[in-house]
């Protein structure tokens, strides 16, 4: 049996493409494979918290070119060398004798084994459409503290983001979904947000003035242009990445994030943002942006 090592990732250091060798090939139950490489530029759509879809590319070897369709998470037993797939994962990262892989879906079958060199060339035009999304998710959370920080905690909280303003966002959010050129965050307004001190009734009736406030920093942040960088603590799917961008605030801001993203504000021709009150308990943030 052929050694497995963890796949090392090269999206963080903005790579579309790479040469691999494949570790592990299988069946994945519906007439197509699962492909595992030593390396790739795929981003993965993450088990635990999946806001980041998976990339979309291509699969190249021997002349033929094949689509990948899915691209997951996966975690491999080296003692039986069995590869367990997104949900199936049963440990943690860093788990003694497991080696967590991504594991890169094609819909039909090719004569691919252990050792083959490929290439993977990943959609870029679509990657940095969901990079632009993501990043724009960070930018509009931190905004929104900002905005809300002022007027609408009727006393301290706990609990600050990464530019010292009281973290709505940490506390509120339920959920998000990243899309191309597109971050959804979904908040929930209820009775423990208030018991840590947010008015929130106050807040909704201020919706319309919050709203304007939040774009005004976005565009100014935007403006500027600020580099984005992704500080990694090694190459592994699994090691810690955080998003950093210095702000017009004079302080690097870091938050750990695994997703891709922009390498400048520069890239934003604008940044907005729009709420979609659900009910009194339940308030949408929708962050658009458009290319540069």
């Amino acid at each position: 049996m052929t050694a497995i090592s963890a796949t090392r990732v090269v999206f963080p250091d903005y790579q579309y493409q790479a040469q691999a060798n494949v570790q592990l090939v299988e069946a994945d139950g519906q007439g197509g494979l699962y492909v595992v490489t030593d390396v790739t530029p795929f981003h993965p759509v993450s088990h635990i918290w999946p806001d980041h879809p998976a990339d979309r590319g291509m699969l190249k070897w021997g002349g033929d070119s094949q689509p990948v369709v899915g691209c997951h998470v996966g975690a491999v037993e080296l003692v039986t060398g069995q590869l367990f797939v997104g949900a199936a994962i049963p440990v943690k990262r860093f788990e003694p004798g497991w080696v967590f892989v991504v594991v890169h879906q094609l819909a039909t079958d090719m004569a691919l084994a252990a050792g083959v060199a490929v290439e993977l060339v990943v959609d870029e035009i679509y990657q940095q459409a969901l990079s632009r999304g993501h990043s724009g998710g960070h930018l509009s959370s931190l905004a929104l503290n900002k905005v809300l920080h002022q007027g609408f905690w009727r006393k301290e909280a706990s609990r600050k983001d990464e530019l010292g303003h009281y973290d709505f966002h940490s506390y509120a959010q339920t959920e998000s979904r990243v899309t191309e050129d597109c971050s959804t965050d979904t908040y929930r307004l209820g009775k423990t947000l208030r018991k840590r001190g947010m008015n929130t009734a106050e807040m909704l009736a201020a919706l319309p003035d919050i709203t304007e406030q939040v774009n005004q920093q976005l565009t100014a942040w935007c403006h500027e242009g600020f580099p984005v960088t992704l500080r990694k603590e090694g190459s592994a799917l699994t090691d810690s990445r955080y998003w950093q961008c210095a702000l017009l605030e004079g302080n690097v801001v870091e938050i750990p994030c695994g997703g891709t993203h922009v390498r400048s504000l520069a890239e934003y021709a604008s940044l907005t943002v729009s709420f979609d009150i659900r009910n009194e308990q339940e308030l949408i943030m929708i962050t658009r942006s458009v290319k540069a």
